[in-house]
């Protein structure tokens, strides 16, 4: 089942209209969504502990929520 507009941002507060979208569109999990906005929020304690880099929907959900580099904005 895909998420609802109400369940992304209850886990990011408000986001545009395109960024819904694209979450939507990758068919993640709010479980999936939680733990790519968990990452974003502090990754170095996912690395001290271990764990393996995110993949698949949850590195694509990064992707989407980080921020563009300098680069990216540059171009």
């Amino acid at each position: 089942m895909a998420m609802t507009l109400e369940q992304i941002t209850a886990v990011l507060g408000p986001v545009g209209k395109d960024v819904a979208a694209a979450i939507v569109a990758t068919d993640a999990s709010l479980a999936e969504l939680e733990e790519a906005w968990a990452w974003l929020q502090d990754d170095e304690s996912f690395i001290d502990e271990g764990r393996p880099l995110p993949s698949g929907r949850i590195a694509r959900l990064i992707e989407i929520l980080s921020p563009p580099s300098d680069e990216e904005v540059a171009s």
